[in-house]
Parts: structure tokens; C-alpha cells; sequence
């Protein structure tokens, strides 16, 4: 249901709650923010490597998921944006692994994709 008053494309409430995503994003899974792929990718790869037992195909994962975000975005944010969401991705990466002892693995991994999910929406999919 959309129109006025609904936050439909005429307006209304939700009209500033557009989806968050960078307008030239390009690929598969377009309409989803970076952000979210992001903070994906980082799970995703833990996952992999936990799950098989096999770090390095936990690493294929991450610099697949890497090579995605970058290429998706570098067009609309330009490459000083995305470079700097690879380099904060890297340092979440290492703090995952640091904080593993003092959190658990799964919870430092969820609180580095929470970090990298959020510098990524504002480097990278926020508007304005």
C-alpha cells in the first residue's frame, strides 16, 4: 500500500526511509546496501572456514565478498570511499581475531561485522 501519508513514492511518512543503497550500485543483489553485504561477507567467510574446517576456503570467501562490495560501489562512491571500507573491513577482520580470546569467536565476528556494517553504510550507502 502506498500514496500519501503511506511512504509510498508520492510522499508521505515513510518517504525519507528510501532504501539506503548507493544509486549506481551495479550487480547482482543491486538493491540491497552494501552495508549489509559487507557485514555478510565477513560472517559468511568465518562460516566457511569454521564450518569445513579449511581456512583458506573461509579466505576465498572474504576476498570474493571483498572484490563484490568494491566493484558494485566503486562507481558511486568513487575509490577513496571504498578503498577506505576495504582498509576498515581489514582492521575488523584483525579485531575479530583479537578479540576471539575475551569475547568468543562467534561474538567478536558479529561485533566486527556490526562495525563494518555500519562504516559502510555511511561511507558507502548513505545519501546526502
Amino acid at each position: 500500500m502506498t500514496g500519501p501519508g503511506v511512504g509510498g513514492p508520492t510522499g508521505g511518512v515513510g518517504a525519507a526511509a528510501a532504501p539506503s543503497r548507493p544509486a549506481g550500485a551495479r550487480g547482482p543483489l543491486a538493491a540491497v546496501p552494501t552495508a549489509v553485504l559487507a557485514a555478510v561477507t565477513l560472517v559468511a567467510a568465518f562460516a566457511v572456514a569454521q564450518g569445513t574446517g579449511v581456512r583458506a576456503l573461509g579466505g576465498v570467501v572474504l576476498v570474493l565478498g571483498v572484490a563484490w562490495c568494491a566493484w558494485r560501489s566503486w562507481a558511486a562512491a568513487g575509490a577513496a570511499r571504498v578503498v577506505a571500507v576495504v582498509l576498515l573491513g581489514a582492521a575488523c577482520f584483525v579485531a575479530s581475531h583479537v578479540l576471539a580470546g575475551a569475547l568468543g569467536a562467534w561474538p567478536s565476528v558479529a561485533l566486527a561485522a556490526a562495525v563494518l556494517g555500519a562504516g559502510a553504510w555511511l561511507l558507502v550507502d548513505r545519501r546526502g
